[in-house]
């Protein structure tokens, strides 16, 4: 097996596909950079898009001690300085979004654009009992299979990992609305409309960020990066791509109508 590079302290695996401004995808809990395929196909015509598999996750050796939003985002930060050498648009999905808004209230200067996708930015955002189905043996026996056709811990090391994922999902992330305020980087904020956060908590994610805009993706779960990946990545690469439409009739972004 090729030893894998050293990032943030990390020996971490990760791939780069297609040319032009840097992509980096951020997977969600449980999983890894594999769910992000169609994401790749999609994006990688217009983009450098880089997928990365966190501590403990895919191809990435697990790391001793507890998991925390806090110490995912410095990892993330370690990569975005490391191997990327530079700024970045981020797209995180679930988990991945929750440390790409931490990644980029605490360094705009690594952020280009923000797509969060099916994101919470409070624990309490989650949905009750939406964790224990995560939780489940038959979810658990599928994901830890998946995990370990890939794992250099094997697929036995899959229930540790899910226990340090779920134990930080249990209490993270912990931001206020108050400090999503001072992010600065245009936004986007999209989850589907059957979520496990409610459409109350999303709505309020997007109010909270100055700069942001809000895409609800119809008859969709919070696995529509794979129910619905085309309507998904044909959005995010709109938003990425374009320059700030013209709108007609502002209301909630009057101040920001002419930047």
């Amino acid at each position: 097996m090729t030893e894998l590079p050293l990032i943030g302290g990390v020996p971490t695996w990760y791939a780069v596909n297609g040319a032009g401004e840097p992509v980096v995808l951020l997977h969600g809990g449980l999983v890894d950079s594999r769910s992000f395929e169609r994401a790749v196909t999609l994006l990688s015509p217009r983009y450098r898009v880089f997928t990365v598999d966190r501590r403990g996750h895919g191809r990435t050796p697990d790391m001793d001690g507890p998991y925390s939003y806090e110490l995912l985002a410095d990892d993330t930060i370690a990569f975005l300085e490391q191997v990327v050498e530079g700024s970045a648009h981020l797209v995180g999905f679930s988990d991945g979004a929750n440390i790409a808004l931490i990644v980029a209230a605490r360094r705009p200067d690594l952020v280009r654009r923000l797509v969060t996708i099916s994101g919470n930015f409070h624990h309490d955002g989650l949905l009750p009992g939406v964790l224990d189905g995560f939780a489940d043996d038959r979810s658990i026996q599928r994901l830890a299979s998946r995990h370990g056709e890939v794992s250099p811990d094997g697929a036995e090391h899959f229930d540790v990992v899910a226990a340090k994922d779920l134990a930080m999902a249990r209490s993270g992330p912990t931001l206020t609305t108050t400090e999503l305020a001072f992010i600065a980087v245009p936004t986007l904020v999209m989850a589907a409309d059957d979520d496990v956060m409610p459409l109350e908590h999303t709505v309020a994610l997007y109010r909270a960020i100055p700069d942001a805009a809000l895409a609800i993706v119809p008859r969709t779960s919070h696995l529509l990066i794979m129910e619905r990946p085309v309507e998904v990545y044909t959005i995010v690469d709109d938003f990425l791509s374009r320059e700030r439409p013209i709108v007609l009739s502002p209301v909630r972004r009057a101040p920001h109508r002419n930047r």
